[in-house]
């Protein structure tokens, strides 16, 4: 049903692109009521506007926390007009119709993002606001509500196309839009309330990023988060729902290694990666360990880019680069290719929830992330051999490598570097002999090499085939009941083995 529009109240935080729409719905004949600043701002532009204050009798008050919540605000915007007892109410107080609310919502999330106290935190949520901005969503029948900045250009276009009339269809529009923001909104205050436990999700729908697809073109993607929080894109296209995927698996990586490092990933497995002095040198080092794989892949690494390492790495074709920072030399070089995504990480504190969230069957599974990075002083020596100091820290190495490498992983290493993973694989065996093949084809030698295993060997048949394959020192969780058979074919054979008691299995 078409509804003509005679009266707005206005009152929001932010006026930018509020003149265009005073401009119209005034050459509309349209009512204003408003408050404080907003109805200095419409009056500073000529234009008659009635104060919230003169209609509802009381003045603004507790330091503008009560301004709009008066039954005269209220029952202008929720009396039902095809309710004659309704109209009847409304006449007898006095109160005023309104068609129109337009209001936006304190910046907490803005706040909350800066260096602002818990005072003024708390100041910015807001109760007159969302309280109008619900009010008129639920009335949706008789009153136009617009929640947000953003809502202004579909509200221009109804008003340039109807003449100040509306639609139900508009109408219910603009309300789902409303209960967006308001949701959001409130989804955001319990975050800020719930940090410390992280008791539940709350999603925000505001910040949703619509993406070209999801995994595959037939797929639809959202992307529900804050991407320009974290990072600067400095080059190259659009980033793509699997961008993202390799994009949150890189960082998770290369967060728990502080001394230079550098990893290529493939489908969120880590394909190459090496500890080395220099950036270049780590690139090098990562890139042995599979080239073919590292086609088309991401590569991340914790420090600034220099042009000697982007002339190294720009030789082969890759779709993400991610670092702390580049020198300009380095940005010329890696922005040759039109579509390469490069990327400035801004806050690696930032990057990454602490709780991981994955949909299934009619519901969702919550989790807190692994966030479990050993030390030597972490391992308990299960055999009669202890690894060497250079042993300890490849074992160490690949146990972090291990942790971010799909199940069941098994991850060869020597030297601070990827010799080759087993990933994905429905057995432990399967995985191990996946490692060692694909050592053999890039002409790896895996004497005095390390082996890391994301779970606990319920046989010795793993540290078999490693030790006749050169492994000299393995690092594991420990816990199975038939540990002691492992480690005794370790001492048999001369191999050191340290468990962690901890399991990284990663599905």
């Amino acid at each position: 049903m078409s509804k003509k529009i005679n009266s707005a109240l206005i009152s929001v935080y932010h006026k930018d692109g509020l003149e265009e729409i005073l401009k119209l719905l005034n050459s509309l004949n349209i009512k204003f009521i408003s408050t404080g600043g907003t109805q200095d701002f419409i009056q500073s532009l000529g234009y008659e506007c009635e104060s919230v204050e003169d209609v509802t009798g009381y003045p603004s008050i507790l330091g503008g926390r009560v301004k709009t919540l008066h039954p005269k605000v209220f029952g202008g915007i929720l009396y039902r007009r095809d309710e004659e007892s309704d109209r009847k109410i409304v006449k007898s107080y006095d109160i005023p119709s309104i068609d129109l609310v337009i209001v936006d919502l304190y910046p907490f999330e803005e706040t909350v993002a800066g260096d602002a106290s818990e005072e003024e935190i708390i100041e910015k949520i807001d109760i007159g606001g969302i309280s109008l901005i619900r009010g008129a969503a639920k009335n949706f029948k008789d009153v136009i509500i617009v929640a947000s900045r953003q809502q202004y250009k579909p509200l221009l276009d109804l008003l340039q196309e109807k003449g100040g009339f509306s639609g139900m269809d508009d109408r219910r529009w603009f309300a789902r839009e409303a209960f967006a923001v308001s949701s959001g909104y409130d989804s955001a205050i319990f975050n800020y309330f719930d940090k410390e436990e992280n008791s539940a999700l709350r999603v925000s729908a505001n910040n949703a990023k619509t993406l070209r697809y999801g995994e595959n073109p037939h797929q639809k993607g959202v992307f529900y988060g804050n991407f320009d929080e974290v990072f600067e894109q400095l080059h190259g296209k659009e980033i793509s729902y699997n961008n993202l995927l390799d994009i949150d698996a890189a960082v998770s990586l290369i967060a728990d290694f502080n001394e230079t490092a550098l990893a290529i990933l493939k489908h969120n497995n880590a394909c190459g990666m090496a500890c080395r002095p220099t950036v270049k040198e780590a690139w090098q080092a990562a890139l042995a360990a599979d080239p073919v794989s590292a086609f088309g892949g991401i590569v991340v690494t914790n420090r600034v880019v220099d042009a000697e390492a982007a002339e190294a790495i720009n030789e082969i074709f890759f779709e993400v680069i991610i670092a702390p920072d580049y020198t300009p030399e380095a940005l010329t070089v890696l922005s040759q290719k039109k579509n390469r995504i490069i990327l400035k990480q801004k806050s690696a504190a930032s990057a990454t929830n602490n709780t991981q969230i994955r949909s299934l069957l009619n519901g969702i599974l919550l989790q807190d992330k692994d966030t479990s990075v050993h030390t030597k002083s972490d391992l308990t020596v299960a055999t009669t051999k202890a690894p060497t100091d250079e042993e300890t820290e490849d074992l160490l190495f690949a146990n972090i490598l291990v942790k971010h490498t799909k199940s069941n992983a098994i991850i060869l290493a020597k030297n601070k570097q990827l010799i080759a993973g087993g990933t994905g694989q429905t057995s432990r065996v399967d995985a191990l002999n996946q490692a060692i093949e694909k050592a053999g084809t890039f002409g790896f030698e895996l004497k005095g090499a390390v082996m890391a295993s994301d779970a606990f060997f319920p046989f010795p048949d793993c540290v078999e085939i490693a030790h006749k394959a050169g492994i000299t020192a393995v690092i594991q969780p420990g816990g199975s009941v038939k540990d002691s058979e492992s480690v005794a074919y370790c001492n048999k054979n001369g191999l050191a083995m340290v468990t962690t008691g901890v399991r990284h299995f990663k599905h």
